[in-house]
């Protein structure tokens, strides 16, 4: 008897997990994780609140940008939520009517967790480099990092970490700079 035969996950698959778990799709494999910690949401919050404005809404930034809390990305075969994302507004003029984006983010921000470390690094970091995802961050909350990655034709090269309360000004969000320190919840 043989091993079974490798079935791919279906989108009705993803549709199935329980509302309150947070489900993705990455190269045929339903993965499933709970909704973030009050930690990890804090981070999350917080790094949303010091990028948006200025450049989602371009209140003292340059605009241009769409930043999003969680949107479901379909890259293909591939379906993932990001803690953030943003893409520029010059590829995706408006936001589309549907319940998920084909097109993918210019930028990504991924809040390590235990349970979702090694899927974001081993796993989602090659697909969105795959798909043409420029830059992405990795913010540690327990540990108070940010890791600034942009993708080159040889893969991700780490540009900048950044811990505890260090001022941040990085593509592709240099116009501004904040503190790190305004993401962690103590």
């Amino acid at each position: 008897m043989g091993l079974p035969e490798f079935k791919p996950a279906t989108y009705a698959d993803l549709c199935a997990v329980p509302a309150h778990l947070v489900a993705e799709i990455i190269n045929g494999t339903l993965y499933t994780h709970p909704r973030p910690s009050p930690r990890h949401a804090r981070a999350s919050s917080s790094l949303g609140d010091e990028i948006v404005g200025p450049y989602d809404k371009g209140r003292g930034g340059p605009g241009g940008w769409w930043i999003l809390d969680e949107p479901e990305c379909h890259l293909g075969f591939d379906i993932v939520v990001p803690d953030l994302a943003g893409w520029r507004r010059e590829r995706l003029p408006k936001l589309p009517e549907g319940a998920y984006f084909d097109i993918s983010p210019d930028w990504v921000c991924e809040v390590l967790s235990p349970g979702t470390a090694r899927i974001d690094r081993v796993e989602k970091m090659p697909l969105y480099a795959r798909h043409g995802v420029s830059h992405i961050w990795l913010i540690d909350p327990l540990v108070r990092t940010l890791e600034v990655f942009a993708n080159t034709p040889n893969g991700w090269l780490l540009l900048d970490a950044f811990e505890n309360d260090d001022t941040v000004s990085i593509a592709p969000f240099d116009a501004t700079s904040f503190h790190l320190g305004a993401l962690w919840a103590d």
